[in-house]
């Protein structure tokens, strides 16, 4: 089975700064993926070369088997991303906002409005149709940008902090809707967070890095077996693996 994504011997340098070293992993079908890291640990680096946004210094990244350098239009076909910030033209409608991003995906217009009607109601946007952008809460354009990244169905759903600014119906909200996700149609998700109990909660496997490099890979429970019957949680296996001295090491990331 092809790993919709693959990562080999992946790094990333700014000068004599390394975000990313010479990280290898896959990614299979049907999985709820989650870098776990402090600020500064080189998700966000990772997740924008996953993406075809920045190229790494060296080593590659395949999506569904396609190189991310050489084949990057049809990459970009098969994946949907979401960054920590992502920007929205506040003057559009929520409806508007998807027929832009369906256009850019070259989306029949009938179809946009069939799947824009229901992502937008699973949402919990569907009385907002109409209103502008500009109107909305930080929660509300969160959920947009997530009902728009759905729109063109990606194999691989690369989405960077997605609880940050959700309320607690919200964040329940998506949690629901990633893992549904990852199982319908050999599709994968693959998140970034420093928020343990989401990760605990949502992800099948678990990459936890530190200083550019992954110090633990695999599933919560396993990881947290490995540590031993002391440490009950997640979060204490995390901090137990990227101890370190306030502020050494953070860079890009």
């Amino acid at each position: 089975m092809t790993p919709l994504l693959s990562l080999r011997a992946v790094t990333k340098r700014y000068g004599a700064f390394t975000a990313v070293d010479a990280l290898t992993l896959d990614v299979p079908p049907g999985c709820v993926f989650g870098f776990l890291g402090p600020n500064g640990a080189g998700k966000t680096t990772t997740m924008k070369m996953a993406a075809g946004l920045i190229r790494p210094t060296s080593g590659a990244l395949l999506v569904d088997g396609l190189d991310v350098a050489q084949a990057p239009l049809e990459v970009k076909r098969r994946i949907g991303y979401v960054p920590d910030r992502p920007h929205l033209y506040e003057r559009l409608t929520a409806l508007e906002y998807m027929y832009f991003v369906g256009g850019l995906y070259r989306l029949p217009a009938a179809l946009v409005e069939v799947r824009s009607i229901e992502l937008l109601s699973l949402f919990g946007l569907g009385e907002k149709l109409d209103a502008l952008i500009e109107s909305f809460s930080h929660g509300m354009k969160q959920r947009l940008v997530m009902a728009s990244v759905l729109l063109h169905e990606p194999r691989l759903l690369i989405v960077d902090e997605p609880m940050v600014g959700l309320d607690p119906r919200g964040i329940r909200l998506l949690k629901d809707i990633l893992r549904d996700y990852a199982r319908t149609d050999g599709r994968s998700v693959v998140f970034s967070t420093h928020t343990l109990v989401d990760a605990e909660e949502v992800c099948d496997v678990v990459a936890i890095i530190h200083r550019g490099r992954i110090v633990a890979h695999g599933p919560p429970a396993d990881l947290m077996a490995r540590e031993g019957a002391e440490r009950a949680r997640l979060e204490e296996v995390f901090l137990a693996l990227t101890a370190e001295t306030a502020g050494a090491g953070e860079g890009p990331g």
